[in-house]
C-alpha cells in the first residue's frame, strides 16, 4: 500500500501474541453497570456485556497514545495508521457470568488484513478473547479492530440515511448525552478521546461531535435479543456509521434468516449505525 510503512514480515510475529487478565465480578460492578446502561435488569440473569467492563488494560499515562488508547506495540501490533476503532465482533455464549466469579480473559491476535476502503487505507486486526470462569469457558469472542488513515474531508463522505425499512418496530429508544458517554467510558476504563473530548473528536478526528461507543450499542442490542428470544447462544454485530452524541438511538428487531435480525438506527435521520444477528 502506497505511503504505508509495512514490514516485510506483515507483522507475522504478532499472530498468536497472547495476554491474560482476570478480575472478580462483584455486586458493586453490576450495580454500576445497571446504573449506567439504559433499560437493563439483573433478573433473572446478569446482563450481557458485563465482560467488557472486566480486567481492562490499565496502562499508565506514559503508555497512552495521543488518542487516549494504550499505544500500539504494547498490546496490539504497531500498525502505522493513527485511528483505531472497534468495527464489530462475534460472540458465542456457553455459560452465564455470576457475581463472585473470577473471570479470566485470554486474548490472542488471530489475523491482520490490509484493505482499501472509501476513506482510504484500512487494516483489520482480529483478536480472539476466551472468557473463562471456574466452571469453564463462558464466552468465546472474536473482536474486529480497524486502523484508519487521518481524516480527509475531500475523501470522507457522510453516511447516507437508510432507505430500507427498519427491522421491525423500535423496541427501545435511548437519548444519548455526554453524561452517558462519560459514565460508560468510566465503567469500561475506555480512554478513547472521541467519546468525551469534544475538541479532539471534532477538530482532530473530524467527527460532528462526540461518538457513542460501539460496545455500548452492541450491549443494548445483545440484551434486547435475549429478551426477544428468551435465551442467547450467539451474537454478532458490525458498526455501519458513527452515532453522534445527542442523537436518539433506536433499537429494532425482527425475525431473520438465521435467528433474529437487529439494527441500531439514528432517530434523527433513520440511518443504520449498527447491524446485528442473534440466535
Amino acid at each position: 500500500m502506497e505511503g504505508l510503512a509495512w514490514p516485510e514480515n506483515d507483522f507475522a510475529d504478532w499472530i498468536g501474541f497472547t495476554e491474560t487478565a482476570s478480575e472478580v465480578l462483584t455486586s458493586s460492578l453490576v450495580e454500576r453497570f445497571l446504573a449506567v446502561v439504559p433499560g437493563q435488569s439483573q433478573e433473572p440473569e446478569l446482563p450481557l456485556g458485563l465482560h467488557w467492563c472486566l480486567a481492562p488494560i490499565a496502562e499508565p499515562a506514559e503508555g497512552l497514545g495521543p488518542d487516549g488508547h494504550p499505544r500500539v506495540g504494547l498490546h496490539l501490533p504497531p500498525i502505522p495508521l493513527p485511528r483505531r476503532m472497534w468495527a464489530g465482533g462475534r460472540l458465542v455464549f456457553h455459560d452465564g457470568l455470576r457475581i463472585g466469579d473470577e473471570v479470566r480473559r485470554v486474548s490472542s491476535v488471530e489475523s491482520i488484513t490490509r484493505k482499501t476502503g472509501r476513506t482510504g487505507q484500512l487494516v483489520f486486526v482480529t483478536v480472539q478473547h476466551e472468557i473463562h470462569t471456574g466452571r469453564g469457558l463462558a464466552i468465546d469472542e472474536f473482536q474486529d479492530l480497524v486502523y484508519r488513515e487521518p481524516p480527509d474531508r475531500e475523501r470522507q463522505k457522510p453516511a447516507e440515511a437508510a432507505t430500507t425499512p427498519a427491522a421491525g418496530e423500535a423496541r427501545q429508544r435511548i437519548v444519548t448525552d455526554p453524561v452517558l458517554l462519560f459514565r460508560y467510558s468510566a465503567i469500561t476504563f475506555n480512554g478513547h478521546r472521541i467519546h468525551y473530548d469534544h475538541p479532539y473528536a471534532t477538530q482532530v478526528e473530524d467527527y460532528p461531535g462526540l461518538v457513542v461507543h460501539g460496545p455500548l450499542m452492541a450491549t443494548l442490542l445483545a440484551n434486547l435479543a435475549r429478551r426477544e428470544l428468551g435465551s442467547l447462544s450467539r451474537f454478532s454485530f458490525r458498526g455501519q456509521s458513527p452515532l453522534i452524541c445527542g442523537e436518539t438511538l433506536e433499537l429494532h428487531a425482527a425475525p431473520g434468516e438465521n435467528g433474529l435480525a437487529l439494527e441500531a438506527r439514528s432517530g434523527t435521520d433513520g440511518r443504520i449505525v449498527m447491524t446485528a444477528e442473534a440466535a
